[in-house]
């Protein structure tokens, strides 16, 4: 029994040292102040704020509830083994062996509990240099992600796009609603390029396309980012559509600059003004919090917007169909010679790869 007694208290240590990593009591707060506010008579006043927060309720249990039960599962074993009932001996050790393979498989959430690795993500992807066949590229990283995203079981949604000319598109934004996808995709950050045979050119010769990928935690809760009304312009217009025809017939469109950083974030769609005005807001604030990160700011005043083109000096990785096929991160050194299963979502190792090599 001493054997399992060490076991025990080896793995309680471990737990209690994971939830104040992970913050799980702060995530506790923000779950019992969210369930208090669904029972309020007037919550569902507004439909997509109250769906928005059941969605954040949703996300805070699962991330919460499987730590609940592995504490409560070393917690109870511990006690029992203190009783010094040699008649459990084997049924104890059996309780160790589920918690630790518990542990094991829930300490993957350790390597992305950094500053707001917890929230769900905003991804803006831009074609850069390349013309068609950058914008062409633009679409396809896209489709990589949602597939990824479909794969592991994650929601998203469009929040906005702008097509090509000929084909592809020029920006695309996309939530992934899921807990720790910031952490996940923050890696993705930064510019990629494409080496293949153009199917837009009527030589068929090799181009290099660029896009530029943007990944920021999404910020919903105004209390996480403090924004001073003062500090804010906020345009509306009527929303346009492509070719230019009226999408619709109200100023629904809405467009708020942040003036100090001269950050701007346009939304225009076919929901209300009011919609589309706190979607602006929050992508402004997550875009606020991700420089935050970046340039170790504290103050919104002093931060200053990113200047990173999409061209060829500035990737962070390089995806090659022809001559040879070879998808290689420039950081983490990390190589594939399966670019068309990377393209279909299947791209956990370059996360991976990248978690280790910011934890270096």
């Amino acid at each position: 029994m001493q054997e399992l007694l060490k076991r025990a208290e080896s793995l309680s240590d471990k737990v209690t040292s994971a939830l104040k990593k992970l913050r799980i009591d702060d995530l506790k707060e923000e779950r019992d102040d969210l369930k208090n506010q669904s029972t309020s008579s007037d919550f569902w006043i507004d439909n997509k704020l109250a769906g928005e927060k059941m969605q954040r309720l949703s996300e805070l249990d699962a991330q919460i509830e499987p730590w609940d039960e592995l504490k409560k599962l070393v917690r109870d074993t511990l006690e029992l083994i203190k009783t010094n009932d040699q008649t459990l001996s084997s049924d104890l050790a059996q309780n160790l062996d589920q918690a630790e393979g518990k542990l094991n498989d829930l300490s993957e959430q350790l390597r992305y509990s950094g500053p707001l690795d917890d929230h769900s993500a905003i991804l803006n992807i831009y074609a850069g240099a390349g013309g068609t066949d950058a914008q062409d590229w633009a679409q396809m990283l896209l489709r990589m992600y949602l597939r990824w995203a479909e794969r592991k079981g994650y929601k998203t949604e469009i929040i906005s796009q702008s097509s090509g000319e000929e084909a592809g598109l020029k920006s695309v934004s996309v939530g992934v609603l899921a807990p720790h996808s910031y952490g996940l995709l923050k890696g993705e950050n930064g510019v990629h390029r494409l080496v293949r045979l153009s199917p837009f050119n009527a030589d068929h010769l090799r181009q290099t396309s660029f896009a530029k990928v943007e990944v920021m935690p999404r910020i919903d809760k105004p209390d996480e980012i403090a924004l001073d009304e003062k500090d804010l312009k906020i345009d509306v217009f009527r929303s346009g559509g492509h070719g230019g025809q009226s999408v619709n017939t109200t100023d629904s469109a809405v467009r708020v600059t942040h003036i100090p950083s001269s950050i701007t974030v346009t939304i225009q769609n076919e929901r209300s003004q009011i919609q589309n005005r706190q979607m602006a807001m929050t992508i402004l604030r997550s875009r606020l919090a991700q420089l935050q990160l970046e340039q170790h700011q504290a103050d919104l005043n002093k931060i200053k917007g990113p200047n990173l083109s999409a061209e060829w000096g500035n990737q962070i990785r390089s995806y090659v169909l022809h001559p040879y096929k070879q998808v290689k991160d420039l950081r983490t050194k990390y190589e594939s010679s399966n670019p068309n299963d990377i393209l279909d979502g299947e791209i956990d190792e370059l996360i991976g790869s990248y978690a280790n090599y910011s934890q270096e």
